[in-house]
């Protein structure tokens, strides 16, 4: 967890400065904050793998949340994160140019919404997205079970 301190605006004007306070962001936070940044990224099919993906989807669907303490390990210290996921890819897509977009996406939403600086976004492609051609198959047109 990362504790910031918090100066008030007014007391630093008016030549107080002192720190009024602490916050504290629970790796959680950051977690989820990145996950929804990659989510947002075009190219991006699914971020966790396995059970966290499959937990992550019905949590979203169930809560409304991301589920992205499964899918993205952070860690947080004082000033500073580091960030790791597992993501699918679409068929098609760049992979170097994606993990640009996320990388770029990631550090842009972390810092700005925590203040803690993003040092590395550790991204692991396990596997590519292939569109489903099985409709056509389905429909009794040569399929090998009917």
């Amino acid at each position: 967890m990362a504790d910031i301190e918090t100066r008030s605006g007014n007391a630093a004007k008016s030549g107080g400065g002192g720190v009024r306070g602490t916050t504290t962001i629970a790796d959680g936070v950051v977690a989820t904050i990145a996950s929804i940044a990659i989510r947002e990224t075009e190219g991006v099919h699914s971020v966790g793998k396995g059970a966290s993906k499959a937990l992550g989807a019905v949590t979203s669907r169930v809560s409304g949340s991301s589920g992205a303490g499964r899918a993205v390990k952070v860690e947080v210290g004082e000033k500073q994160t580091a960030i790791d996921v597992d993501v699918e890819v679409e068929y098609g897509v760049a992979i170097h140019e994606l993990a640009d977009r996320i990388r770029g996406q990631v550090v842009e939403a972390v810092e700005s919404m925590t203040g803690l600086e993003v040092v590395e976004v550790n991204i692991n492609v396990f596997d590519v997205h292939i569109p489903d051609d099985d409709d056509d198959d389905e429909e009794g047109s040569g399929g090998r079970v009917q």
